[in-house]
Formats: C-alpha cells, sequence, structure tokens
C-alpha cells in the first residue's frame, strides 16, 4: 500500500451508461481514480480541468459511453467552482469529446467516437521523434525510479495482490487487458510508497499512457508489455531493485522504439 498520504477516491467515481452495462465492470485501482480527480488547487482554471478530463480520455479510463461525476462532485473533487467545471465541460461538448442527455438518468457522457487510440495516432504524427525520446528518457527515470523504491519497500502480500490483477488479464478481451496493463503500472509504482514520486509517475503515465495503449494494440506487443510487467512485479517481490529498474528502462526504451517504427510508417 502507498503512504498514507496517497491521494484516496472521492464519491465522485464515475457510472456506467445504461446502454453499456451488459458489459463486465473491471476493477479499477483506488490510486488510480484518485489520480483521475485529485484536486486542482489554486490553478483551478477551466482549462486545467478541461486538460485533465481530456488526459482521462484519451488514457481509455474514461470510456466511451460512461458517465462523468456530477458538476458538483468533480468541482468538490477537484477543488474548483461549480462554473470552472462547467466551463471545462462546455469546451468538451465543443471538442465532441462529451455529450450532455437530459432526464433522470441524464448527464454528462464520453463521446461514443471519443477513441484513445485515435487521439495516440495523431499525437505519435506530431511529436518530434527527439520529443518521443525524451518522454521515453523521462519516463524510465521516473518509474525506474519509483520500482527500485517498490521493490525495497513492497511487502510480499501486497505484490502478490497486483500479481493477481495481472493474470487476469487472459480472461479479458483486447480493450480491457491494455487498460490493465495500464493500472496495473500505476499500482507498482505506488508500491514505492512514496507520495510525491507516485503523484510524479501519475503525471507521466497520464502523457505517455496514449502511447502504450496504441503499441500495445498489436497483440505480441500487448503480450510483451504484459511480460515485461509481470518481471517487474517478479523483482520487487524478490526484493531486487536493480532488476525491476533494469526491466522498467528495457519497456520504455521499446515502447519509444515502436512509435518511432510507427511515425515512419504513419508520417
Amino acid at each position: 500500500m502507498a503512504s498514507s498520504s496517497t491521494t484516496h477516491p472521492t464519491h465522485a467515481s464515475a457510472e456506467r451508461s445504461p446502454e453499456l452495462e451488459h458489459e463486465p465492470e473491471h476493477e479499477q485501482p483506488h490510486r488510480l481514480q484518485g489520480a483521475l480527480f485529485q484536486p486542482i488547487g489554486d490553478e483551478g482554471r477551466a482549462e486545467l480541468v478541461e486538460r485533465r478530463l481530456v488526459d482521462a480520455i484519451t488514457r481509455g479510463h474514461l470510456r466511451a459511453g460512461e458517465r462523468l461525476p456530477s458538476e458538483a462532485d468533480l468541482s468538490k473533487s477537484l477543488g474548483v467552482a461549480p462554473v470552472t467545471v462547467r466551463e471545462a465541460l462546455l469546451a468538451l461538448r465543443g471538442r465532441g469529446l462529451v455529450v450532455t442527455r437530459r432526464g433522470r438518468n441524464g448527464g454528462s457522457f464520453v463521446a461514443a467516437h471519443a477513441d484513445p487510440l485515435t487521439f495516440a495516432r495523431e499525437a505519435v504524427r506530431r511529436t518530434s521523434r527527439l520529443a518521443l525520446r525524451d518522454l521515453g528518457a523521462h519516463y524510465a527515470a521516473i518509474t525506474g525510479a519509483c520500482v527500485r523504491l517498490a521493490a525495497r519497500r513492497a511487502d510480499p502480500s501486497e505484490t502478490q495482490r497486483v500479481r493477481r490483477r495481472l493474470e487476469r488479464i487472459e480472461e479479458l478481451d483486447p480493450e480491457a487487458q491494455r487498460r490493465l496493463l495500464d493500472d496495473v503500472q500505476i499500482e507498482i509504482v505506488a508500491l514505492s510508497q512514496s507520495a510525491r514520486l507516485t503523484r510524479e509517475q501519475m503525471k507521466l503515465q497520464a502523457e505517455l499512457s496514449p502511447f502504450l495503449r496504441l503499441v500495445a494494440h498489436e497483440t505480441e506487443n500487448l503480450r510483451r508489455q504484459g511480460a515485461h510487467l509481470a518481471a517487474v512485479i517478479d523483482a520487487v517481490e524478490a526484493g531486487d531493485p536493480d532488476a525491476a529498474g533494469a526491466r522498467t528502462e528495457l519497456m520504455a526504451a521499446e515502447t519509444i522504439d515502436a512509435l518511432i517504427r510507427l511515425q515512419a510508417t504513419t508520417g
């Protein structure tokens, strides 16, 4: 478990829309929900709320057809005025990412066409190769530091719980598998018990996650990411910080190499 200073989820967790209720509900880590809706504080401008929600949508953690928390719940969770949330939702509706429905089962929902992979492909296309390399280096440095610390601090029972989540991956459809890989990475990092490092890594995860999911769109790459995370979990449980960090850095390097190859074919 992360330290007591780690952000906890609020009651403002997103609900599924009625038409998607037949789909299986997949467990989402509390720390992940907390990261999506942690307070913005003094920087509580509408554009920052908008960016936070766009990140959640493009990462696939607020999925097509999913209902957002109410304006009141969002304003409380994010630490901003309701009018700020209202302005951000208006901007999201203008971008076609959110639709609003009236009535008893109404609210704001993620638009059906808000596909994270589409966002990721466009981001890769317009990002320079140097910027991609820099992102990979930053991600490897922060995440590597976190998993090394986790290897020194994590209790074996916590590591086993994360492993059990990863072992469920074959039971899920490909889209759910990609979400699970993203969630498991956050759970591993949270075992560092460093609230400061975990918050920093969560910011990077929000930035790199769409790219990770784009690479994992290919079945072989998805399995490769899963194997990397399984090896990191093994190293953390064995108390081997060097192995945990090295495997994380290898995963980041492979992801950036794959993105550059993809960029070359789509540019």
